[in-house]
């Protein structure tokens, strides 16, 4: 970058989005009204008359910096700054966002008008929208299957699982466009018309005749037609949730300048409410929209969740202004691929022991848009070796092979993360009983409240609601207040602590459930009622404590995990590690669909009913939710191992308030 006072001429190289903010204010008041289409020129690298002597003062002190082609060398001459221009510089640095955020027309994002708590309404408003349009269609869906499409308790309880699991592996999809190519509010705009589009068809497939399966006193009989709408519907909605799940929470966390103390910490806050949001549209879609589905019809109960998804649209676009934007990185898969090409090319080259000898820009900023630089780190050493600088990488510079130290640790991040990752994927299975084996449980128990009052099994996940509704104000009033006086530390507790603290309340919650399912066979043989179709005499209600426990679980280690997935992720990556860890999800119903087929295949051998025949009453429940509390004591033991070797991901230039290696985990 020069600047040249004497021929008022301005050259500005692209490799400084720092000073983006400080050349927009000198160029703003050179050339009223259109600065963004001078800040657009400059960015090309083509230069611009008309800066004067004034204008350019507070530039000087910025001034003569040439780069070699590998960025590796500079001469630097900095002339004296006049006390007014540094604070006047001082000033407009602290006018804007400092980890390069632009608003909704690409300038960079002034701190005072975009962003923090005054854009998150919307996105919490959108989420809460979605998250009941979702819940208000899923939550009894296994009924449906049963009374619609006509599937006994095992298929229809895994076609909820398939789905559900596939609503978790679409955000892949969904993060990659994200962090690759539209940034996170474009994905999220076009997904939303998918997902509307799904739910507008499965309204229709329970309203529309010839659509609707026809019913013969109770029993319905869908053609192969009317049945593969049903799924066509689904699997628009499980795309279109795709592009929502793992970018909302990114871009939500994207409204706090992490450069920023004071916003750092309510960024932590907002991933709280952010999961209070998600209960507060559930709790609505588990008691309403059930009731409705269940005693006025599914066409009412799936036309309100298309109807409130629409709401959810709106709330989002209205918010639009405010928002600040970090820009797409370019493919993470491509940038992955090269370290891995690039380190085995040079596999047989020695790391050398002076780290600085690595390749990495001498910029403040890293090559990668919208990415900060890290920190070198002491494992996977071999990956070390794609940033190694021979003489045949200066001309020129090919990507495939030489990585700046940052991309190479754009990689061991995310291989870091993976096997936090997998110890969710038991957790998951345990969430996932509440929408199969929950509900199947409580079809049999009296569902009545007074004389006429019926509550359906569904409905019974609404105190899975009100336990992270309940629970998410304490965590984020009253326990991390405690917590801090204890450890120390901004957060109380680290983020590894609290997903061990939610998988240790997970095994009770199984515990819980087979408990209630040990003293329902108990009754089921004491009033001899194997094939009876009445009720128990065994309140519903009793199957509360298993939701509630559930519930508070979800809140330490499922709102761990959008903070941590979102924090230790590469700046990059964020997205795509976001999508990473709602794959748990995915492959926890996937887990729970293999775990039922299997215990049925062996179980069901020589003539035997099985653990989980259609008739509940002649099976054994209870030991399928024994196998899930062993699968979780274990997957814990595993969590301990892991977190201990844990080593949390750190920046050039700034340090987090992770704990010591004392704890889980331990710092870069």
């Amino acid at each position: 970058m020069e600047i040249f006072g004497g021929d008022k001429r301005l050259v500005y190289s692209s490799y400084f989005p720092d000073l983006r903010p400080l050349l927009y204010s000198a160029l703003y008041k050179i050339n009223r009204p259109c600065p963004h289409h001078l800040l657009s020129t400059v960015d090309r690298g083509e230069s611009i008359e008309g800066v004067t002597e004034d204008s350019s003062l507070c530039l000087t002190p910025l001034l003569l910096v040439q780069i070699t082609r590998l960025d590796l060398t500079w001469n630097m001459s900095i002339p004296s700054t006049p006390k007014d221009c540094q604070t006047t510089m001082e000033a407009t640095d602290e006018r804007y966002t400092k980890d390069g955020t632009t608003d909704v027309h690409g300038r960079p994002a002034v701190r005072k008008n975009t962003g923090n708590w005054r854009a998150c309404p919307y996105i919490l408003a959108n989420e809460c929208c979605e998250r009941l349009a979702y819940y208000g269609m899923s939550t009894n869906l296994v009924n449906f299957m049963k009374d619609r499409l006509n599937q006994g308790n095992a298929k229809a309880a895994n076609n909820v699982t398939n789905w559900s699991g596939t609503c978790y592996i679409t955000p892949l999809l969904g993060a990659f466009i994200a962090d690759a190519y539209l940034g996170r509010y474009r994905t999220i705009a076009s997904f939303m018309i998918v997902y509307i589009i799904g739910l507008i068809l499965l309204t229709m497939t329970a309203s529309v005749e010839g659509l609707k399966a026809p019913c013969n006193h109770g029993v319905c009989d869908p053609t192969t037609a009317q049945t593969a709408v049903v799924f066509v519907s689904l699997y628009l909605i499980a795309l279109g949730t795709g592009g929502i799940k793992p970018c909302v929470s990114s871009f939500g966390a994207d409204q706090f300048d992490e450069s920023d103390e004071s916003e750092k910490k309510r960024k932590s806050s907002f991933f709280n409410w952010f999961y209070f949001s998600i209960n507060i549209g559930a709790l609505i879609a588990s008691s309403v929209l059930v009731w409705i589905q269940n005693n006025v019809g599914w066409g009412w109960g799936f036309g309100i969740p298309a109807v409130v998804m629409a709401i959810a649209v709106v709330s989002f676009f209205l918010g639009t202004p405010l928002y600040r934007h970090q820009k797409p990185g370019g493919s993470p898969i491509t940038r992955v691929a090269q370290v891995v090409v690039a380190s085995l090319r040079k596999s047989g080259m020695d790391v050398p022991d002076d780290k600085s000898l690595l390749y990495e820009v001498a910029d403040k900023e890293s090559v990668i848009q919208g990415s900060r630089k890290l920190a070198h780190t002491d494992e996977f050493k071999f990956l070390d070796k794609a940033a190694i600088v021979t003489l045949e990488d200066k001309n020129p510079v090919s990507p495939w092979k030489l990585c700046t130290v940052t991309q190479v640790e754009e990689l061991k991040s995310v291989v870091r993360l993976l096997p936090i990752w997998a110890t969710g994927i038991v957790f998951s299975t345990v969430y996932g009983q509440m929408g199969t084996m929950f509900v199947l449980q409580g079809n049999t128990l009296d569902p009545y409240m007074g004389p006429h009052f019926k509550i359906p099994a569904a409905s019974l996940s609404i105190f899975d609601t009100i336990s992270v509704i309940v629970w998410v104000p304490i965590y984020d009033r009253i326990i991390v207040p405690l917590a801090r006086r204890s450890t120390g530390r901004e957060r109380g507790f680290t983020q590894l602590t609290r997903m061990g603290i939610g998988l240790v309340i997970s095994i009770f919650s199984m515990v819980a459930a087979g408990i209630l399912e040990v003293v329902r066979l108990r009754i089921v043989a004491k009033h001899n009622m194997y094939d009876s179709d009445a009720y128990l005499p065994v309140s519903i209600f009793w199957q509360i404590p298993q939701y509630f426990i559930v519930g508070a679980a979800e809140v330490f280690t499922f709102i761990g995990q959008l903070e941590f997935f979102y924090d230790q992720a590469p700046d990059a990556m964020r997205s795509l590690c976001s999508a990473l860890s709602l794959t748990t999800v995915a492959l926890g119903n996937y887990l729970s669909t293999v775990l039922v087929t299997v215990v049925t295949g062996i179980t069901t051998r020589n003539g035997k009913l099985g653990w989980i025949p259609d008739n509940l009453n002649r099976g054994h429940l209870d030991y399928f939710f024994w196998l899930l509390a062993v699968l979780s004591l274990v997957n814990f033991v595993a969590y301990l191992v892991i977190a201990k070797w844990y080593t949390y991901k750190k920046t050039t230039d700034e340090e987090f308030d992770y704990g010591s290696s004392s704890e889980l985990g331990t710092q870069g």
